[in-house]
Parts: C-alpha cells; sequence; structure tokens
C-alpha cells in the first residue's frame, strides 16, 4: 500500500531497538501461552463452524501488509453479505465463545506469532484493514504518520478509549497514537503491558491507569463537528482494496495536531 512519507512526527530512537526487546518478550510469552492457544482453538472448532485461526490482512510499518492471525471469534462467513465493516457493540457476528474471547482478549494471543515474524509489536497503534485506510487518511490529516512505527497488541490508545465509532473517535486515537510514536521507550512499554494485564483481569482502567501513569485527557480541539459515524462511511474500491490507492495521506494541514502531540509527551517527560 502506498502512503506518503512526509512526516513530521519522529519516532522515538527506542524503535530503532525494539525488535530485540519484542522477540524475547514474544518468545517467553508464546511458552506460556501455546497450551492455552492450542485448547481455544479446538474450542472454537468444536462450537461452531469453520477454522480455528482467523487470518485477516492488516496495514503494517510503512503501509507493508501482513495477514494478522486471531483465534476466530465470529461467524465463519461474518462478511460474506456486508464485506469489510468494522465490529460494532453487542455485534451479532459475534459467537457466544467469542464473546468471551473479545471479553478476555484471548483472541489476540496468536499475534504473538505476528510479533515474533516482526510484522507487529507487543505495544504500538492496532493495525487498520487496508480497506479503511486510504479513506481515513484522506479525511483526516496526519492519520498515516501511526504508519511510522509497527502495529501493536495493545497501546495508549487502547487502553484509554473505547472502540471507533466515528471520525472524531479516530482523531483522539489518532492523537494517542502519536504521542507513542515520538516518546516511546522501554518504561513507557512495561507500563503499558502491566496495564493491559490488570485491565484484561477487568480492574477498571481509572483505578489502573494512573497506578502507571498512562491516563490521558485528549483534547476537543483534536476533533471536528459534527462527528461523522463510522458506517456511513463509503467502502474503498476495488483498486484501493488491493492496496492501489491513488490518494495518499495529506500533509498540509498537520502542525496543529502534531503541536498539542509535542506538547503531552514534553509534559509527561518523554522528549
Amino acid at each position: 500500500m502506498n502512503v506518503q512519507r512526509a512526516r513530521r512526527v519522529i519516532p522515538s530512537p527506542y524503535f530503532r531497538w525494539k525488535r530485540a526487546v519484542d522477540c524475547c518478550l514474544a518468545s517467553a510469552a508464546l511458552a506460556v501461552a501455546l497450551p492455552m492457544i492450542g485448547l481455544l482453538v479446538l474450542l472454537v472448532r468444536l462450537t461452531s463452524r469453520g477454522p480455528g485461526i482467523y487470518r485477516q490482512v492488516r496495514v503494517g510499518k510503512d503501509g507493508r501488509l501482513f495477514t494478522m492471525y486471531k483465534i476466530r471469534s465470529m461467524a465463519a462467513d461474518a462478511e460474506a453479505s456486508s464485506g469489510a465493516v468494522w465490529a460494532r457493540k453487542r455485534d451479532p457476528r459475534v459467537t457466544r465463545l467469542g464473546r468471551v474471547l473479545r471479553a478476555l482478549h484471548l483472541d489476540e494471543l496468536p499475534q504473538l506469532f505476528n510479533v515474533l515474524k516482526g510484522e507487529m509489536s507487543l505495544v504500538g497503534p492496532r493495525p487498520e484493514r487496508p480497506e479503511f485506510v486510504p479513506i481515513l487518511s484522506a479525511r483526516i490529516p496526519g492519520y498515516c504518520d501511526r504508519l511510522a512505527v509497527p502495529p501493536g497488541i495493545t497501546g495508549l490508545a487502547q487502553l484509554n478509549l473505547p472502540p471507533d465509532t466515528d471520525l472524531n473517535s479516530v482523531r483522539r486515537k489518532l492523537f494517542l497514537d502519536l504521542e507513542y510514536v515520538a516518546g516511546g521507550g522501554p518504561l513507557f512499554d512495561l507500563c503499558l503491558l502491566a496495564g493491559t494485564f490488570f485491565r484484561a483481569m477487568k480492574i477498571p482502567g481509572r483505578l489502573v491507569l494512573p497506578v502507571f501513569r498512562l491516563h490521558r485527557e485528549v483534547p476537543d480541539c483534536v476533533c471536528e463537528a459534527p462527528a461523522e459515524d463510522l458506517a456511513s462511511l463509503p467502502l474503498a474500491p476495488a483498486a484501493v482494496r488491493m492496496g492501489m490507492s491513488g490518494q495518499g495521506d495529506r500533509c498540509d494541514d498537520r502542525t496543529g495536531m502534531v503541536g498539542l502531540v509535542n506538547s503531552a509527551v514534553t509534559a509527561s517527560g518523554r522528549t
């Protein structure tokens, strides 16, 4: 997928050697998680028709496409009639077992293999689907700056904000994604991984995030009114879905967003 490289958010130097940290931690986590992954795949196969592992193309660092692995939580033919759409609250496509897997984030465990392959990181912006990246980058200035680093299983935006429902919710997550891109570091990652663990244990974010200094309030000025529902966005044309978009990220109006992100990074002590 083609993305313009004129970026104003410079990734932290930490990302030059973060790959080694990811490999060590993902290998240790897989040693523990592999039996659980096998058991969950078997349960999925026994309780619904279709494969146990779900494969989906996502957009990685610098716009490179990769296949992301998840334990299947939806019906096997979930998008047969609708095409590519975002998941939504109380999504009827999710199976009964899938609701449990999603609530405990166990469906994400196979992404440890993506980390070992170098396609993902343990911490980073969530990888988006290639059908939607050209649309979002055309409507949200600076959106493709989040592609400067590998996507992650968890991240600052995921811990602080709910799933996307409109373009303003995407803008809010982008603000936090860019804070992480500019200010990422080993201590920051350890705090995010610890916060993710406790949130997976269903401890409320209002109790967990302040402890690890992860709570963030996104300023209203990063949003635009009125908010546009994501469900109303048109699907990308066939050429875009195949990674042949001719409409890249707009780079002419990012100064406000970048300035706010730099201020947030400075205020949190990561410059």
